[in-house]
């Protein structure tokens, strides 16, 4: 039976998340953009495919204009250098967000100097903000006053990384045209890129890229809230032996099958419950796909959209987690 959606009218289906339409159950009555958006106000830009959004910024490539690329703190990618290669000839502001996320004993010089280490002369200039809380917001606009050569400022980034809070927040207090706050309010939004006036250039407003990989895709609707969540989280620290697990609800499983006992501090919403078992006694989650990760000193295990866990010493873990999840090591970021 064909179904349309109540909210946007399109129609519904479950058989790609990367398409306009999907649900997870078809009978439900919203497709998930629209549940997403009705219930827990997180707006998504729908493109047909990642390939179409990656010509756009293509497209921004050939301006040389000033690009602002706005990335979750909780969910930095395992490659930020990546996007030059699509924009080679453009000065890049890397915009860190969602700072009131992490605890006060996060500081942004701890952050920054972790990305100068590991991406050094990759941008321009980079700046640690919360759109949510209007931190950093002047000097983010001072950047772009710095930096700007062209009238045209290009703003690009994942769903879910809070490009669209952030450009509700400059919006509202740097724009001369205040009506172009409505610009994500409808779900039938286009794929046009939307130009926002200001006093002395543009600020362009670009679909924002799936990431086919961020654990939201995997969940359930009602599972969505908790990672939505925009409490500064409340670092949990475990102490772990050899033949211990850590449960992440339903979404993660983190076995420690080889090292000394070791220090894991976990960095994730507060909503998400997180407890201490025997792996050997509990065969809980083992039945998703696997993952194995070698651990170094002082290095973070990073979960895309979940956020990460600190560890201290050498050892081996297995993740147990959906095949399509990104799970990665980087050192640690504090």
């Amino acid at each position: 039976m064909i179904k349309y959606c109540k909210g946007c009218g399109v129609r519904l289906q479950d058989n790609n998340i990367l398409l306009e339409g999907y649900t997870n159950d078809l009978s439900n009555d919203l497709c998930r953009r629209c549940f997403r958006l009705k219930n827990y106000g997180v707006y998504e830009v729908v493109t047909k495919s990642n390939d179409e959004y990656l010509e756009i910024i293509k497209n921004v490539g050939k301006t040389k204009s000033l690009v602002l690329y706005v990335v979750d703190l909780l969910s930095i990618p395992e490659d930020l250098a990546h996007i030059k290669e699509y924009l080679p000839n453009n000065k890049v502001i890397l915009v860190l967000n969602k700072k009131d996320m992490l605890p006060l004993s996060v500081t942004d010089e701890k952050i920054l100097n972790y990305i100068e280490n590991e991406y050094d002369d990759v941008f321009i200039d980079k700046i640690v903000i919360s759109a949510n809380k209007n931190y950093n917001l002047d000097e983010l606009m001072k950047m772009i006053k710095k930096h700007r050569v062209y009238k045209d400022v290009y703003v690009i980034g994942n769903t879910n990384a809070g490009k669209s809070t952030l450009m509700n927040k400059i919006i509202e207090s740097y724009s001369i045209d205040t009506s172009s706050i409505t610009i994500s309010s409808m779900p039938s939004t286009t794929l046009d890129e939307i130009k926002i006036p200001f006093k002395d250039f543009f600020l362009i407003d670009t679909p924002g890229l799936v990431d086919s990989h961020n654990i939201v895709n995997y969940i359930t609707d009602d599972k969505i809230k908790k990672l939505s969540s925009h409490k500064t989280i409340k670092p949990r620290t475990y102490q772990i032996k050899r033949g211990q697990a850590l449960i992440f609800e339903d979404f993660l499983r983190i076995d420690y099958i080889e090292g000394d006992r070791n220090s894991f501090t976990v960095f994730v919403p507060n909503e998400v419950n997180v407890k201490r078992i025997n792996g050997k006694r509990h065969n809980t989650l083992q039945d998703l796909s696997r993952k194995e990760l070698d651990l170094k000193y002082h290095e973070d295990i990073v979960i895309s959209g979940l956020g990460f866990v600190k560890t201290v010493l050498e050892g081996k873990v297995y993740i147990y987690v959906d095949k399509d999840v990104s799970v990665f090591t980087r050192k640690s970021i504090i």
